[in-house]
This record gives C-alpha cells, structure tokens and sequence, in this order.
C-alpha cells in the first residue's frame, strides 16, 4: 500500500512538472488504518532441516542453494552451467520473470557473484555428473523440456506438497528468505544480512523481512542488566 502511494505521487508529480495538472491529486491520499496483517511467518532450523530431508535429490539441492545464498527465485531459476566456477562462486547474470529471460534484477544489487561453502559447491559439482545436458547455456535446474521452471508451478509442485507432508503452514520462497534473514541476526550485522538478500536499502531488511525473536529479545535484556551491574562475565543470559 505504501508503495502504490509512493508510486501514485510520483507520477503526479511528474505530471505537474510538465504542466500536464495544476494540483496533486494523491496530496491528501491516506492509507487505511485497518490494513490486513503482514504475512510475518518464519520457520525454525529444525524445520528448514525437515524440509530438505523431505525432498527429492533434485530439490533438496536447489532448496539447500535457495536458503545458503537467499536467492529470489527469479534468481534461482535463472542460473546456467556457464554462471558456476567449478569452484566456490556462481555469478547470476540473469533472472526470469513472467516467462522473460532478464539481464537484469530486481535491486542493482541482485546480480553478481554469490559465495558457495566447499560442501556446497562439491554437490553442485556431483549434480552436474547427474545432469544429461551441462553445456554453458543450459539450466542448473531445468524443467522438463530444458527450459527454465515456472516460480508459481514450483510453488504449487512442490513446495506446497512439502508443506502439507510436514505440517508446516506455509512455504514459499518468501517465508524462506524471511526465515534466513531472521535467523541471521545472532550471526552477522543488518548491514552483513542486507548484504546477503541484496536489498538497496538496510530499512527493508530491518522491518520487512528480520521478525523479533522472543528468545534473542531475552538475551539482550540479560547481557544490558550484566552489563549494567558489572556482571557481564560471571552473569548467565538465557
């Protein structure tokens, strides 16, 4: 919603800056106060680990690259042969969206080298022994005709059936990448996280995609009393 409104008042603006309107329309547009909650769902370690052991070979290492490196599924789906070093790095080139190969991403930051950790990179290696075409230009993870898979058709296939099997409410990439984000506080800065989605701004990562945890909100009310009584090494934070 806001940013339709920001959006909207663009346009306007633009438009008033070439005497198209004498007045903004949008100056006194207001959001809704009762805005249907945001979907803030996120999983645990356990059940991302559940997820994984769940899947198929295919789909357990595509999955397992989705939530290493938090890739945009118009990113995911979109890697070549020719993108992977043989070594620890792919270098996204491409994304896909509505049916379009891109050679372009949703934020300037979305393209570009993404680290792989060794075991990682060795199955990715063992996958192409696996794959019946691995020239340069062919999908990492192709649909059945060699072409590049469709994000809603991964969704409903696989994803969904996932979830049912595990009782898990609900999965899709987006609940993945919030997930990651999420649990990525206690292992690095915004500024680290905001780095790993390849969000323009650390905002987004902050009050978008990073959910309060209760048990981290825990440790720090107890480390700040540590460090306020002096008792920081011998205080126990839970």
């Amino acid at each position: 919603m806001k940013q339709a409104r920001s959006s909207l008042r663009s346009i306007f603006d633009e438009a008033i800056e070439q005497e198209f309107l004498v007045k903004d329309p949008t100056r006194k547009l207001r959001i809704p106060k009762n805005l249907r909650p945001k979907d803030k769902q996120i999983l645990t370690w356990e059940q991302l680990r559940a997820v994984l052991a769940k899947a198929t070979r295919r789909d357990r290492l595509l999955l397992m690259l989705e939530m290493t490196d938090a890739l945009r599924p118009s990113e995911l789906f979109a890697i070549r042969w020719r993108t992977f070093d043989g070594e620890n790095t792919l270098d996204l080139t491409e994304t896909v969206y509505r049916g379009e190969i891109r050679s372009y991403g949703k934020t300037p930051r979305s393209l570009g080298k993404r680290h792989l950790p060794d075991d990682l990179a060795a199955e990715l290696r063992q996958w192409k022994l696996e794959c019946p075409d691995t020239s340069p230009e062919a999908f990492m993870f192709p649909n059945a005709d060699g072409g590049f898979m469709d994000t809603s058709n991964y969704r409903s296939r696989v994803l969904k059936p996932l979830a049912d099997s595990l009782g898990i409410p609900k999965l899709n990439f987006q609940v993945i990448r919030r997930t990651i984000a999420t649990r990525a506080q206690s292992l690095g800065s915004v500024k680290d996280i905001q780095s790993h989605l390849r969000h323009s701004r650390a905002d987004t990562t902050a009050n978008e995609y990073m959910q309060k945890l209760p048990e981290s909100v825990q440790q720090m009310v107890g480390t700040v009393y540590a460090m306020l009584t002096g008792n920081a090494g011998s205080q126990r934070v839970n």
